[in-house]
């Protein structure tokens, strides 16, 4: 984990766990997402998409993300749920076998080369690096933020569009 760059020792797992048995567990509701999540993805499954979230979650925190999208995708995993955190590549096997479509035929799309963006190119997936929050504001005008995404976007609402373009392409 990072923090323990910043703390020696530190376990973020040890750390929720602690807060939830002192009745301060996380939380995150619909006023934490971004504006443009239910559009994006109405406008997604309407173009008859296979929509999953992905990522270094907790059991809890999926079991929130669930409650929040159960209509919405057909996949929430979660680091927990799979005993693999990004950006180690067993995740992205994990994301590839929970996914009914070839690695070449998904597309990731994260907020972090290093987390996301390479190692799911690695793994053989397309991916969209989307400019929002600090590492994407850091990473977002280095060679390789460039380079090695599929797509680059600013907002979740321009990946129907370009999904549609990257998808005739392939045909």
């Amino acid at each position: 984990m990072c923090s323990r760059e910043f703390r020696p020792g530190f376990d973020l797992y040890a750390q929720r766990e602690a807060r939830a048995a002192a009745g301060q567990p996380e939380h995150f509701d619909e006023s934490d997402l971004y504006p443009e999540v239910r559009p994006a993805l109405a406008r997604l499954r309407g173009d008859g998409l296979w929509l999953g979230i992905a990522g270094n979650q907790t059991v809890r925190a999926g079991g929130i993300l669930r409650s929040l999208f159960s209509d919405d995708v057909d996949l929430i995993g979660t680091s927990d749920d799979w005993g693999a955190s990004k950006p180690d590549p067993e995740f992205f096997v994990r994301v590839a076998k929970a996914v009914p479509f070839a690695p070449d035929e998904i597309l990731y799309v994260g907020d972090r080369v290093d987390n996301d963006i390479r190692p799911a190119a690695a793994a053989g997936m397309r991916t969209a690096l989307i400019r929002r929050g600090p590492w994407a504001t850091i990473q977002w005008n280095t060679d390789v933020a460039k380079e090695l995404p599929t797509l680059r976007v600013d907002s979740l609402l321009e990946l129907s569009s370009l999904i549609a373009d990257l998808n005739s392409q392939a045909r």
